[in-house]
């Protein structure tokens, strides 16, 4: 699996304190989580100020760094807060650096790559990645936020109408679409040829908006949560991770890829950074997935069984 996105360092401020210079971006975060199910590989830029024991914990951890550029200059840095609301960060600082001049040139192993993910950056750029593919991936999902939205609309609706699955959070969906409503934004995006739409909702969990089939997951129930940046691209990694393990985009697939996701998101917001999600077992992704089993589970009426509805409202 290949994925174009951003590596950084973050600052955030959370209602557990504040944590300066912790490795991020979409891209890190990303294959950080499907590192856990699948080969993964990164185009991205840092600057010359970026730590080599960052590349080599990526390196170590089997993620293809090949396509990872290091330009002179500083890598891309963000800061921000989230005192006020844990389902959304307040921008205090962006310092684009590197970033600003990235345009990713995929290597001819790069191209080959059957499962791609177009992290969040400027939709022109994930369009050139795309047109780089020496053949159609089996899938194609990207993710976006409201300034492309705002800035570059034209070319995000090119780019919606030549991928399978986008990813978007519910302010996202409805500013894009115009519509009042989640389903509503759904189907409208989905008449534009997707085949999914993944609708994320923070501490609500997500929803998944297929052609054939509507499937909700809800949120890891955790008592505290630290730091909830990297957690959407945590979830990407987890939902295409895990479809590119299975080799599977068929229904029952994506409504598992989509437990996968939020199983990753949830680990993700237990730390700051990358703390909790370098660190985990099988064993407690397991657990964790089981216990999202549990959380869903319950057994459907039987033998023609209905609900005790009163006798005056049978028909």
């Amino acid at each position: 699996m290949l994925v174009v996105g951003s590596v950084a360092y973050d600052t955030v401020d959370t209602p557990s304190g504040k944590n300066d210079h912790q490795l991020g971006g979409s891209a890190t975060y990303f294959s950080m989580a499907s590192s856990y199910l699948t080969d993964v590989a990164v185009v991205a830029v840092v600057g010359q100020d970026f730590d080599l024991a960052d590349r080599a914990m990526l390196s170590d951890r089997g993620i293809d760094t090949s396509g990872l550029e290091q330009v002179a200059g500083k890598t891309f840095r963000w800061s921000g807060s989230y005192r006020e609301d844990l389902n959304s960060a307040v921008t205090l600082e962006t310092q684009l650096n590197v970033f600003a001049d990235f345009a990713p040139e995929l290597s001819e192993v790069h191209r080959e790559s059957p499962f791609l993910f177009l992290a969040n950056i400027d939709p022109n750029l994930q369009a050139s990645v795309l047109a780089q593919m020496t053949r159609r991936p089996k899938l194609v999902a990207c993710d976006t936020m409201n300034l492309w939205i705002d800035i570059s609309r034209p070319a995000l609706v090119s780019l919606i109408e030549r991928v399978d699955v986008l990813l978007i959070n519910e302010a996202e969906a409805l500013q894009l679409t115009g519509r009042d409503g989640v389903a509503s934004a759904a189907q409208s995006v989905l008449e534009g040829g997707l085949r999914a739409v993944v609708i994320k909702r923070g501490e609500y969990g997500a929803v998944v908006f297929h052609r054939d089939f509507t499937f909700a997951v809800p949120a890891y129930p955790l008592t505290t949560v630290v730091d909830p940046t990297g957690a959407g691209d945590s979830f990407a990694g987890g939902f295409l991770g895990y479809l590119a393990s299975v080799d599977d985009t068929g229904a029952d697939a994506i409504r598992r890829a989509a437990v996968v996701g939020s199983v990753m998101a949830s680990f993700t917001v237990e730390s700051y950074g990358l703390d909790r999600l370098r660190s985990l077992s099988a064993s407690d992704i397991d657990a964790r997935f089981d216990a999202f089993v549990e959380l869903t589970r319950f057994h459907p009426l039987g033998g023609g069984q209905g609900l005790p509805v009163r006798p005056q409202f049978n028909n």
